[in-house]
């Protein structure tokens, strides 16, 4: 027999013979123990090396930790020989063996399954037989490139388990989990009081993006007014985070909301349902806020939009005054040049040295020729002037 197994029984007053009295019961939360059970002493939160999916695996009796499993097989053994007690097993991106090795054991539903190895599904709350299936995205906001960043767990809640899948590195169930075992009392109610702690602390994580949001649009407003040319794809970029950030938290309205509905049906603590009726105002207000933002940046697209207009219609007037002086210069120089043209055509015709040519030999010559231009030169100046070219 291992020395896991031999600790465990110990710690639950229990011998190998009573091995089959220990299986799990298939109730509803995780209820205090017989008195025959001694206490045993908090286990701290044991974290797996880095490449290992099992990030931490634990079994809880009486709201404490008493047994600290290094793997999915350890874990099945303990949770068997630990009557009345609750497995919390967290992973991070487990491959498709360690899945069906928990399908096998806790009887979860293929379709969640498959979810959970897939991934890139939206936040969704689904029940098969006496097993919660949730899904929830986490959001963080990055103050140094400002974008949010999102993250997916997907948590199976049973009777007496709770499995956590991360695909990201957020949320930070490592928090959650010292939380949860610094109060016994939460953790005395059972699964479902897992699943709140999960549930508050992603919401929790929500209120840092709202700020970061909320002074992403300050500043957006302040540049649209300023004329930067790089503010359209800000707010381009800004709106589609909105909108994911939308899908995050919007369906959590309506899986807290079928919690709620089932409360009196599998017997929820009081305290517990306060709390988690408590999250469901926090995701309330977070909506909303959402909802502002989105409706924001599309009055800002619109505002962004008119002064784009505006401005670029200022740069047509000043290109068509621009033009138009351009014009005019065009004319005064095509009309003297059209005057400057006639004297040369004269003289040029005048100038050819032919010995049989009219008025070659012609006294008046010269002074018809001058005569000639200035006439011609005076009438094309008139003419120009009348139209206004010169």
């Amino acid at each position: 027999m291992s020395d896991l197994r031999l600790r465990t029984l110990r710690a639950f007053g229990r011998t190998p013979s009573l091995r089959a009295a220990a299986r799990r019961y298939a109730g509803g939360l995780a209820t205090t123990p017989p008195a025959a059970i001694e206490p045993v002493v908090e286990h701290p939160v044991h974290t797996k090396p880095k490449g290992h999916s099992v990030v931490d695996s634990a079994i809880y009796c009486d709201g404490r930790r008493v047994a600290s499993p290094e793997s999915l097989a350890d874990t099945y053994q303990v949770l068997h020989e630990a009557p009345r007690s609750l497995a919390w097993i967290g992973l991070y991106r487990p491959d498709r063996r360690e899945l069906m090795s928990l399908a096998q054991e806790f009887d979860l539903h293929e379709l969640a399954i498959e979810d959970a190895i897939q991934a890139h599904q939206r936040p969704k709350l689904e029940r098969y037989g006496d097993t919660l299936f949730v899904v929830l995205k986490a959001a963080r906001y990055r103050d140094v490139t400002e974008e949010v960043e999102f993250g997916e767990v997907h948590v199976f809640v049973g009777p007496d388990f709770v499995v956590t899948v991360r695909h990201a590195e957020a949320p930070n169930l490592a928090a959650v989990r010292r939380r949860v075992e610094r109060d016994p009392e939460l953790l005395r109610q059972g699964t479902e009081a897992v699943l709140y702690a999960i549930m508050d602390k992603v919401v929790d994580g929500y209120a840092p993006v709202v700020a970061g949001l909320e002074n992403d649009i300050d500043e957006i407003e302040t540049e649209v007014f300023r004329g930067d040319p790089k503010v359209s794809r800000r707010i381009y970029e800004l709106s589609r985070e909105v909108i994911e950030f939308q899908r995050a938290t919007r369906p959590l309205i309506g899986m807290l909301d079928s919690l709620r509905a089932g409360f009196d049906k599998y017997g929820v603590d009081q305290e517990l349902q306060r709390s988690l009726r408590d999250v469901a105002d926090h995701v309330t207000q977070v909506v909303e806020r959402v909802d502002g933002f989105r409706e924001l940046l599309r009055d800002i697209l619109t505002v962004n939009a008119t002064l784009v207009a505006q401005q670029q219609n200022e740069e047509m007037k000043s290109l068509t005054v621009a033009s138009n002086a351009q014009n005019e210069e065009v004319k005064r120089i095509s009309a003297w040049a059209a005057i400057l043209f006639a004297p040369t055509l004269i003289g040029t015709v005048y100038g050819m040295n032919f010995d049989v040519m009219p008025e070659l030999h012609w006294r008046w010559g010269y002074p018809f020729a001058i005569g000639l231009m200035a006439l011609v030169c005076g009438s094309l100046h008139q003419v120009f002037k009348r139209r206004g070219w010169l």
